[in-house]
This record gives C-alpha cells, sequence and structure tokens, in this order.
C-alpha cells in the first residue's frame, strides 16, 4: 500500500475584477469583435479583453480602431468594442466616436483614465473630466449616447444596464465606459447579467397606422428611403407595391429598394440624381412617406422640389430624428421601429395581389468603351465596378469621402440592401481606408473600399490588414491630387491652390508591408485587374491612375456652399 497523502486544498476559483467581468457582461450582450490600441494605462483591461472570448484586434490607430469598429458593426449588425488607453489614445478616438454616433453603428469606447489620488499632480497623460472636458467625452450628448467613469466596482452593474439597454436601439447606440487604472483590475466578485430589453423598441399606436393608411391610399404617395430602413427591405417592397407609390432614397439608402425597379426614381442629395428633382415637381405627391432617414443636408440639401404639397409622414425610432429638416413643412412624426410600422400598415391595407408586383426593368448596358491611352476615366471605373463587384459577386463595397462617394453613389446600383456604405453625413477622410478592415474580418469575406490618394495617405490599416489577413480591396483613384477641393475651387472661381500632392506608387507601399496589388494605367487594364483583385486573399490594392479631368456629380454641394456664404473667387 502507498503511504497515505494529505489532501490538497482546492484551488479557490479566481475573483472577477471589474476587467474580467465587464468583458464577460459585453459578451453577453452580444460582442464578438475588439479594436483598439494598447497601452501602458489600459493594459489590465486589455489582458482581459485579449484573454477573454471576444476576437480582439490590435491596430495601428485609434481612429482606424473606431472607424473598423463601425463598419464591423454594421456589417455584423451586432455592437463592437474600442479599446484606447489614456490621453491622447482617447482623444484620437473622438472622430470615430462622432462618425459613429452619425452612422447608427452600435460601439462601446472603454478608456484608460488617471487613479483618483494623481488627479491634479501633472501625471503622465493626465485623464479625467477635469483635463479632457467632461461635456465631450464623460457625459451624454454629442458623440455619446451614455457615458459614465467607474470610480467603484459597485458602478459596474448599473452601466450593463445602461448599455443592454441603449443597445436596443435600432438607430445605433455609442457609449464611453472610462477606467481608472486602479479600477480595472479591482475585484468585482458579483455577477452580472444582463436585463432582457427587447420590449423598449418604440412601436406605434393602431389609431395612426389606421390614419396612416387612409392618406397614403387616397393618393398616390412617394416613398422616401434611408439607411434607417435597411432591416426592412421586404416589407417596404410590398408596401411600394401594395400603394403603386414611387420611391427615392439617401445615397446611404441605396439598395433598401432595388434600383433598377420600375417604381424607383433615384437618389437624392450628394452624388444622387437630378431627374428626382425635375419628376417631383412636374408630379408633386400629396404625401411623402419618409422611412428612415434625417433628410439632412447631404441626403436633401433641403430642395423644396423635394417637398410633398400637404405633408411628411416621418417614421424614425429615434424622436430626434422627427421635423428637424423641413421645418417649415407639415410633419406626421411616428416614433416607431420601421419594420414593425411598415407591417402594421400592410395588415390594415392588405397585402398585394402576387401579379401586380412590377417586372425589375432591364439591365443597363456599358456606357462607355474602354480607352487604350490616357488615364481611367471614373465613370467607366464604376461601371467595370458594377459589372465585377456589385453584379459579380456579393462583396460590401463602401466609398470614401470626397469624390468617391460622388462617383459611386451616382453611378453604382443595388437591388439588395447591406452591400454599400457611404458615411455622408459626418465624411471623415480615412472612414473607409480603415473601416474596410473591421468589415473584412467581420464579415469573414470580401469588403471593398473605394478611395482617393489622398485619404489613403491620411490614414490606413493596411498593416493591421496584413497581420490579420483580412480580405480587404482598396480601389484607389490616384490623381495626385486633393481632387474634389480643386474641382469645387474651380467651379467656384478660384485658382486652386495647396491641393496637389506626390504621386504615390500603392503598390509598391503595399508590398513593402506584406499586402500586394496591381497598377492600372489604362481601362483595357481595368477589368481584367479587377477581376484578379476580386479573387485574391488578403489585402490587396488596385491603384487606378484616373483622368482628372472628368467632373464629377457634385454640383449640389458647390451650390449649397455659395448659399451658405462661399464668397466665389470670380472678380
Amino acid at each position: 500500500m502507498h503511504p497515505s497523502r494529505p489532501l490538497s486544498a482546492p484551488t479557490a476559483a479566481p475573483v472577477a475584477t471589474v476587467s474580467t467581468a465587464l468583458v464577460g457582461a459585453l459578451r453577453q450582450l452580444g460582442v464578438t469583435h475588439a479594436f483598439g490600441v494598447m497601452g501602458g494605462a489600459i493594459a489590465p483591461f486589455f489582458h482581459a479583453v485579449a484573454h477573454g472570448d471576444l476576437t480582439t484586434l490590435h491596430l495601428r490607430h485609434e481612429a482606424g480602431a473606431a472607424f473598423a469598429a463601425i463598419e464591423a458593426s454594421l456589417a455584423s449588425r451586432r455592437p463592437v468594442l474600442v479599446f484606447t488607453t489614456a490621453g491622447p489614445g482617447l482623444t484620437n478616438a473622438l472622430t470615430g466616436m462622432l462618425a459613429a454616433r452619425w452612422d447608427g453603428a452600435h460601439v462601446i469606447f472603454v478608456s484608460a483614465s488617471t487613479v483618483a489620488a494623481n488627479r491634479g499632480r501633472v501625471a503622465t497623460q493626465e485623464t479625467s473630466p477635469a483635463t479632457i472636458g467632461a461635456h465631450g467625452l464623460y457625459l451624454p450628448g454629442g458623440a455619446l449616447h451614455y457615458a459614465t467613469t467607474i470610480e467603484h466596482p459597485a458602478q459596474l452593474a448599473p452601466a450593463i444596464a445602461q448599455l443592454a439597454s441603449g443597445l436596443t436601439r435600432p438607430g445605433g447606440f455609442v457609449a464611453h465606459l472610462s477606467l481608472p487604472i486602479d479600477i480595472q483590475h479591482a475585484p468585482c466578485p458579483t455577477p452580472l447579467v444582463a436585463a432582457d430589453r427587447s420590449a423598449l423598441v418604440p412601436s406605434c399606436a393602431p389609431a395612426t397606422i389606421a390614419a396612416h393608411a387612409a392618406l397614403l391610399a387616397a393618393a398616390r404617395p412617394v416613398v422616401w428611403l434611408g439607411y434607417g430602413a435597411r432591416h426592412a427591405a421586404g416589407p417596404i417592397r410590398r408596401l411600394v407595391e401594395r400603394l403603386d407609390a414611387r420611391v427615392m432614397c439617401s445615397p446611404r439608402g441605396k439598395g433598401v429598394f432595388p434600383e433598377d425597379h420600375p417604381r424607383f426614381l433615384g437618389v437624392t442629395g450628394l452624388g444622387g440624381h437630378t431627374r428626382v428633382d425635375d419628376l417631383l415637381t412636374a408630379d408633386r405627391p400629396a404625401y411623402t412617406l419618409v422611412l428612415g432617414t434625417r433628410m439632412g443636408e447631404s441626403t436633401s440639401f433641403w430642395a423644396s422640389e423635394l417637398t410633398p404639397a400637404e405633408a411628411f409622414i416621418h417614421v424614425d425610432a429615434d424622436p430626434a430624428a422627427l421635423g428637424v429638416a423641413y421645418p417649415h413643412v407639415p410633419t406626421h412624426a411616428v416614433v416607431a421601429e420601421i419594420g414593425a410600422y411598415v407591417e402594421a400598415l400592410l395588415a390594415v391595407l392588405g397585402e398585394p395581389p402576387a401579379a401586380s408586383a412590377a417586372p425589375s426593368a432591364p439591365r443597363r448596358g456599358p456606357l462607355h468603351s474602354p480607352r487604350a491611352t490616357g488615364g481611367v476615366r471614373p465613370q467607366y471605373l464604376f461601371e467595370e465596378l458594377q459589372r465585377v463587384i456589385v453584379d459579380g459577386s456579393d462583396a460590401w463595397l463602401m466609398a470614401e469621402s470626397g469624390n468617391s462617394f460622388c462617383w459611386s453613389t451616382h453611378h453604382l446600383r443595388y437591388r439588395e440592401p447591406g452591400r454599400y456604405r457611404v458615411s455622408t453625413g459626418f465624411g471623415s477622410m480615412g472612414h473607409a481606408t480603415t473601416g474596410v478592415v473591421g468589415a473584412a474580418l467581420a464579415r469573414g469575406d470580401k469588403a471593398v473600399a473605394v478611395v482617393g490618394d489622398g485619404a489613403m495617405m491620411m490614414m490606413n490599416e493596411l498593416h493591421s490588414a496584413v497581420q490579420y489577413r483580412a480580405d480587404a480591396l482598396w480601389v484607389i483613384l490616384n490623381d495626385a491630387c486633393y481632387l474634389m477641393c480643386a474641382q469645387g475651387m474651380k467651379v467656384m472661381g478660384w485658382e486652386p491652390f495647396s491641393c496637389d500632392l506626390p504621386r504615390v506608387d500603392f503598390v509598391a507601399m503595399a508590398r513593402a508591408i506584406g499586402a500586394d496589388g496591381e497598377r492600372v494605367a489604362t481601362e483595357l487594364e481595368l477589368g481584367p485587374a479587377l477581376e484578379r483583385a476580386l479573387v485574391a486573399r488578403g489585402p490587396w490594392v488596385l491603384d487606378v491612375t484616373v483622368d482628372p479631368r472628368e467632373a464629377p456629380p457634385s454640383g449640389r454641394r458647390n451650390k449649397s456652399l455659395m448659399q451658405q456664404g462661399f464668397t466665389s473667387g470670380k472678380a
């Protein structure tokens, strides 16, 4: 017999810390991806993130991490975490916070802050409401729906309850939790269980639905669609066919209703189609049903041609969106989830008979023949993008701020939602150049960014894409210029200044950091190069020398600037 051995004491379960408890709660709330940049002040929380159940992406710049998180959230329809260190780590993310709010993403920012004992003592990267600004980052308002500083572990549970409530908002939710260094690893033994908040989604009274159904059925309406309606595409199409309505959409709403449908008029706003104004001027509707758009400047330029004769019926889950863009036009404001509202209308009106659905219009053929010499005309580039990327794949496509999203919105045509992204409202350069990495990683599939050379040099996460093998494709409009600025100056009567850029070899740059790509100098080279780029795995750049002489469809933007007081340079 073996001599008896003393029984070892059972191993105690590790006590949760604020960091591990918060990461566990975020996972319960649906977070699967975390983007950020590590620093000493956020190290305890970053350790919990990196050793937890979240897919952790350690990027090169906090703004890039924020833009990547926005697109990951929108692509996956899940909340996403962004982590930053103190001081410049937090302030670098501020532009991304604002963009997340404007674009309707669900993003939770967690940053480090200085411990209470060291505040006011010139601590390294001192970060607190006193040094950074309470109203900008530590209190709700502006970019943030919710913000707080966790000074004691007991504050974490109510903060998680606020996050759970906010994440039910269909129009997006942006929050910021500030964690002092000492609080990050403080014991927090109480388990956090997120409550079910699904019943908080707003709905509409039956009497209101009945009244609106009668108004819309009495005369052929116009339906104005925005990005907020993208999850209700099916019932919206049935409603359009039931009412024999005409449809227009915002730049971000492309694809919510098929753009090749006979009832589709076109896109409003920046890069949109002036034919929409002409058609509505000739045949003005009594009522316009507005679903999921705020009708702001980049969607409408506040044009009177887009207004109805009687009233808007404006539906949005956010009451702050209602009656703002056109305050002088009567508006029936409805706070409701758009899909539920449309389904309720259909229940009153009755579904359309199967035979009433109009067939799709035939696809438009190519309008331009390829040239053998000279730079690539943007119009031809977007015809090829339509053929190879839009029609030939299911890739997610983003257009960068500037001429890229004017050309994209005007020329690309989508039949389904959820594949086209522009950030026309906040319009940050660098959003698409970095956001494409988040979209590719969240989708686990190809994502494409159409960007200018100026934006690509301002910020990109190409190196991060190499590290995580993201199937991201950058199609770069290389004209060695801030071309939208230069062209706008000419329209205003100014001689362009400070717009020229040294030409960059983006393929060489990509290969230097482990990516790959191809340069396109002529239109004859473009189609085959796009096809190769689509099937390439990992990060890839397509460096396209574009013809800078072609005028983009941005005239309304220039006109709006003039109306707002931009002084012409003409004598």
